[in-house]
């Protein structure tokens, strides 16, 4: 709830993550939702929701298809995670990053004066998994 403008300055992507385990915390992403737009304004910024702790099947009470609806009725996708298990915790950052980088291609995403949301220059050509990354590469012999 105090969250200033300055948290948002800049952004692209966000996630919007609720608690599947506690109605009052999905009651509230609309509210979140809102309160982002309002701070990245004029700019655009792209939202995942995010249901969490999807380990906990016995203690759920928001469905997957009302919150599937919500983000369906927001403009956003849908994913569950869970930091227990690690279930699409990677998967969620990689969604979120794949739909930006998606939208900065179709240029509805563009750098723009007075922002640094997409830094020119850069525009990588594959979004690899955090596993990819660490790799060591094999280095030149020339």
């Amino acid at each position: 709830r105090s969250i200033t403008r300055s948290y948002y300055r800049n952004s692209v992507g966000g996630l919007l993550v609720f608690d599947i385990t506690n109605r009052r915390s999905f009651e509230h992403v609309e509210d979140w939702l809102e309160e982002a737009k309002m701070h990245v304004q004029p700019f655009q910024i792209v939202f995942l929701l995010v249901g969490h702790k999807c380990d906990l099947v016995s203690q759920r009470e928001v469905t997957r298809e009302e919150a599937e609806k919500l983000a369906a009725d927001c403009g956003m996708r849908y994913i569950e995670t869970s930091a227990k298990d690690a279930t699409n915790v990677e998967e969620s950052f990689t969604i979120l990053t794949r739909d930006i980088y998606e939208l900065v291609k179709k240029g509805e995403i563009s750098i723009q004066d007075g922002w640094e949301g997409v830094k020119s220059g850069f525009v990588p050509n594959v979004v690899h998994s955090s596993e990819e990354a660490v790799k060591p590469r094999r280095k030149c012999v020339c």
